[in-house]
C-alpha cells in the first residue's frame, strides 16, 4: 500500500519529491545558485530551484521515510540533498516523532555526512537531527567529529551545540571550540566566533574568559563574530589584542 500524508494526495517517494521541485526550476536560478555552492567536490551540480520552494515542498514530503530519504542524499544535485536534510529536520522536530525515528535520522546524517558537504546542509540540520538528540546523551561523537579530517564533520560538531546552549549548558561549546580554534578553514573559524558568541549570551562571564585566554591567537575572523554582541568598550578592547 502506498504511503500517503494525511489529508494530501502525496506519494512520499524520493522520485515524486524530485518530480515536484522539477516543476520550480529556472534557468535564472540555476545561473545563480551555480555560483553559490561552496563545496570542495567538483560533481555536485545546481538544480535552479530557489531554497524557500525547497523548504517548502519538503515539510509537505516530512513523513518520508528513511529509505527514501537516502535516495535523495545520493543526489548529486544541490537542492535534492538540500531537501532531504529539510525532511530530516522536519521529522526530528516533530513532537510526533518517536525516539525510534529520531535514532535513524541521527545515524542517517552520521553514515551520509559525506552527502552533506557545505556548511549550509550542516546548519540546516545539525541543530535538530544531532544536537537534540544527544541532549539526554553521552557526547562524545561531537569530539570525534571535531577533529575529523573533514571540515563540515567538523563544523556539525560544533553547530550541534546550539541544542544545549538552548537549554543553558555551555560547557561543549566553549571545549569543541578550543578544539577547534585554529582550524584551517574559515567557515570552521566563522563557525567557532558565532556559536560561543550564542554561549556567550547564556554565560557571559565564560565568554569573556574564554576570549581573555585566546583572544589574541585566534583567528581575527572568529574574535570578530565572538565578540559582536559585546559592549563597544569591550569590543575595542578585545580587537587591540590582535597584533
Amino acid at each position: 500500500m502506498v504511503k500517503k500524508q494525511e489529508n494530501q494526495d502525496i506519494v512520499l517517494t524520493a522520485e515524486a519529491f524530485i518530480d515536484t521541485l522539477k516543476e520550480l526550476k529556472t534557468e535564472k536560478e540555476l545561473k545563480k545558485l551555480e555560483k553559490y555552492f561552496k563545496g570542495e567536490d567538483k560533481e555536485t551540480q545546481a538544480f535552479g530551484v530557489k531554497f524557500g520552494d525547497v523548504f517548502k515542498i519538503a515539510k509537505k514530503y516530512k513523513s518520508m521515510s528513511i529509505e527514501e530519504i537516502e535516495k535523495l542524499l545520493e543526489s548529486k544535485y544541490y537542492e535534492i540533498r538540500m531537501g532531504a536534510v529539510s525532511i530530516m529536520d522536519y521529522q526530528a522536530k516533530d513532537k510526533k516523532t518517536t525516539s525510534e525515528k529520531k535514532k535513524e535520522l541521527f545515524d542517517l546524517y552520521l553514515r551520509r555526512h559525506d552527502q552533506l558537504n557545505n556548511w549550509d546542509f550542516v546548519d540546516r540540520g545539525a541543530y535538530n537531527i544531532i544536537g537534540e538528540y544527544l541532549i539526554d546523551k553521552d557526547r562524545k561523537i561531537l569530539y570525534q567529529l571535531a577533529e575529523s579530517d573533514d571540515p563540515w564533520e567538523r563544523r556539525t560538531a560544533i553547530v550541534s551545540t546550539y541544542a544545549f546552549i538552548k537549554k543553558g549548558q555551555v560547557e561543549d561549546t566553549f571545549k569543541i571550540a578550543e578544539i577547534l580554534l585554529y582550524d584551517e578553514h574559515e567557515l570552521i573559524n566563522k563557525a567557532v566566533g558565532s556559536w560561543i558568541r550564542e554561549a556567550g549570551k547564556r554565560d557571559r562571564e565564560k565568554l569573556l574568559a574564554f576570549l581573555d585566554q585566546h583572544g589574541k591567537s585566534m583567528p581575527r575572523v572568529t574574535l570578530r563574530m565572538a565578540i559582536e554582541k559585546l559592549d563597544p568598550e569591550q569590543r575595542d578592547y578585545y580587537m587591540k589584542l590582535k597584533p
